[in-house]
């Protein structure tokens, strides 16, 4: 088999890529994988193996028409992760998300028509469905985004349907909670917080810190991810939640005891523009469907995430202090 996967010098993308080369899915031994990455501050080479022999990496733009149309032919599926994801930069400035989430997928898309790959695996999010108070979204629940990120992933998921209705390509989606584990850009939550407890900076909570996910382990994802890829309908959505509910306030317990630290280091911030209270995603589909499961426990995942920032400083604090001068 010969993959083509977007995005992949990002946190879950290259997770998923390492596993692949490392003949981690049982059933696909021996996968090629081209990797289409622009690099932009979340992308990270070091996140992938540097001379892999199975390994093509190309650096490059999902809306470069050219380019998508040359790397496309020879290869048997696109897995497709590329996209702008940090809610905060998209209140602050939207055009990007649209530009890369929205335009970047269709290009793709086209892409795959043109040179006849038929298979497409679009990796989306819980947060199209906007938020819940009480229950759990299942794949038919209606699209209500409320931050211009979650808009454009709807929009994506959008897209990738059209294509699969309209030119009858074979189009899988993959909708999932919150993701954690190593190589996770230090902007996001869980190792925002662990960099900062390390180098002894302070945390900042939004509000009371009454925002709830659900979490899942990066590696629990991958194996979702891949599950779909082969074994996934045509057509289908596929919800992919790690059936773990906790508060922004219990994350920070739970990260300030895994580091030693107090609520001392805790800093109070006005809560984001629009910030959904609640996420929770129904997974019987995939479960009673294709048979998954998560395997690593949040207790264990995020003990292990954590150890794995205090070993390796040498890939997050570059990256901080990168963010920081910028």
């Amino acid at each position: 088999m010969r993959l083509l996967v977007t995005g992949a010098a990002g946190f879950i993308g290259s997770h998923y890529v390492r596993t692949l080369l490392q003949d981690g899915y049982a059933g696909s031994e021996g996968t090629h994988v081209t990797v289409l990455d622009k690099l932009t501050y979340a992308g990270n080479r070091e996140n992938l193996p540097a001379s892999h022999p199975r390994l093509e990496f190309v650096q490059g733009d999902i809306c470069d028409a050219d380019l998508v149309d040359e790397l496309l032919p020879g290869h048997d599926a696109v897995v497709h992760f590329a996209a702008e994801s940090h809610v905060d930069r998209s209140v602050e400035s939207a055009a990007e998300f649209v530009r890369t989430n929205v335009g970047g997928t269709q290009t793709l898309l086209d892409g795959c028509l043109k040179t006849g790959v038929s298979r497409f695996l679009h990796v989306s999010t819980d947060e199209v469905y906007g938020s819940i108070d009480e229950g759990a979204w299942t794949e038919e629940w209606p699209l209500l985004p409320n931050s211009p990120y979650a808009a454009s992933k709807a929009g994506s998921d959008l897209i990738a349907r059209a294509y699969w209705r309209t030119h009858k390509l074979d189009v899988s989606i993959t909708r999932c909670s919150n993701n954690y584990g190593p190589y996770q850009h230090p902007e996001k939550l869980i190792p925002r917080f662990v960099t900062n407890l390390l180098q002894g900076s302070k945390v900042p909570l939004y509000g009371e810190g009454a925002n709830i996910r659900e979490w899942l382990h990066v590696a629990d994802h991958c194996r979702a991810i891949h599950l779909v890829l082969t074994k996934g309908r045509s057509g289908e959505v596929y919800n992919v939640g790690g059936g773990n509910e906790q508060t922004n306030r219990q994350i920070t317990e739970k990260l300030l005891e895994l580091t030693g630290n107090d609520w001392s280091s805790v800093v109070r911030v006005a809560d984001r523009k629009g910030h959904d209270l609640r996420y929770s995603l129904d997974e019987t589909k995939i479960r009673e469907e294709l048979g998954y499961a998560p395997e690593v426990t949040f207790e264990q995942g995020l003990a292990e995430t954590v150890a794995w920032y205090q070993d390796n400083p040498g890939w997050w604090k570059p990256i901080k202090n990168e963010g920081e001068q910028g």
